[in-house]
């Protein structure tokens, strides 16, 4: 496994290979994926038990299985949950409590004990590598999608083009809805548009692009929003929204701050703001089986050795990924 201190470099660390028990599988994990919440954790800036093995997202296969274990084999593929606690429904303090390389050892790791029930099934046209990126960033992408009820015909915004934007993006191509996408670099949003983007918005050179998505709706506003800039986006956000539409705030890149917003035009447009932190394991499980129906691919720009987990990072903070950045565990 791989330890991490608060914001301290990471350091290897052999511990014996446990036995599951009632209720438990072990997996060989194959591959982690990094997401903006990793690097904050890596930087220091999530509070828990230090030093610990960090990274919410992993992919393998099951080695061994306990008793009491109903639906696992060995050999199944499978993915790792975000919130192994939140297996269905809305979400509660104590479903959410357990976030893996938060309060408890990440999997960063060769072997790592789980709750059967937190498992999901990984796509079989997947690599390990192509999973991994689904914990996180699939099921919020997913999760948003499922709040605002996307369908055909229905306008989604996804801003950036981040793991959960490419996500976004392909998972509301694939529900029939119309995209467009926003990103300060043209060479992005021509990857974008290679994914199936239908209209594309340089916020540097349209910087009031909430009103381009009004004039490409007809003035009428996207029925999704997917906000991943918080503060230094949201007011745009609320103002490119239909009468009755949804933004779905699912990051903080623009930062941790209060963000201002049109407060006359969200209350008279009914505009709702919903918060996302990813989403249960029932989620990920609908979002995974809509993977392997769709039969798309997520979009890796980066793969890394974890060895390299500094170079993953230092990719990650200067913003020189697209979609997603993958780490093989060997």
């Amino acid at each position: 496994m791989v330890m991490a201190g608060p914001g301290a470099p990471l350091t290897a660390d052999a511990q014996p290979i446990p036995e599951p028990g009632p209720g438990e599988v072990l997996v060989r994990v194959r591959a982690t994926s990094l997401n903006y919440h990793d690097l904050v954790n890596l930087l220091g800036l999530i509070d828990g038990p230090w030093p610990r093995v960090p990274m919410s997202d992993a992919a393998g296969e099951i080695v061994s299985v306990g008793t009491d274990v109903i639906g696992w084999s060995i050999g199944d593929r499978v993915i790792s949950a975000f919130h192994p606690g939140w297996l269905d429904g809305r979400p509660t303090p104590a479903a959410k409590r357990d976030m893996p390389g938060d309060l408890s050892d990440g999997w960063l790791q060769q072997h790592r004990l789980t709750p059967a029930s937190a498992l999901v099934a990984a796509p079989a046209h997947l690599s390990d590598s192509e999973s991994a990126t689904l914990t996180c960033a699939g099921t919020t992408a997913w999760s948003a999608l499922e709040e605002a009820h996307i369908g055909t015909g229905d306008v989604v915004v996804a801003q950036g083009t981040g793991g959960v934007s490419l996500f976004a993006l392909q998972f509301a191509k694939a529900r029939g809805a119309t995209v467009i996408l926003t990103s300060s670099s043209d060479a992005k949003l021509a990857l974008g548009q290679a994914l199936g983007a239908d209209h594309l918005v340089n916020y540097s050179t349209t910087p009031d692009w909430q009103r381009e998505v009004r004039r490409i709706t007809d003035r009428r506003g996207a029925d999704l929003v997917v906000d991943v800039g918080g503060a230094s986006t949201l007011g745009r956000s609320v103002a490119a929204t239909k009468m009755d539409g949804t933004v779905a705030i699912v990051g903080v890149l623009g930062g941790f701050g209060g963000a201002e917003i049109p407060v006359s035009v969200a209350m008279l447009q009914n505009v709702r703001l919903i918060g996302i932190t990813v989403g249960s394991v029932a989620a990920h499980r609908a979002m995974s089986a809509a993977v392997s129906v769709a039969g798309f691919h997520p979009h890796i720009s980066h793969r890394f050795g974890w060895h390299e987990m500094a170079e993953a990072t230092r990719t990650m903070q200067a913003n020189g990924h697209v979609g997603k950045i993958a780490v093989d565990i060997p």
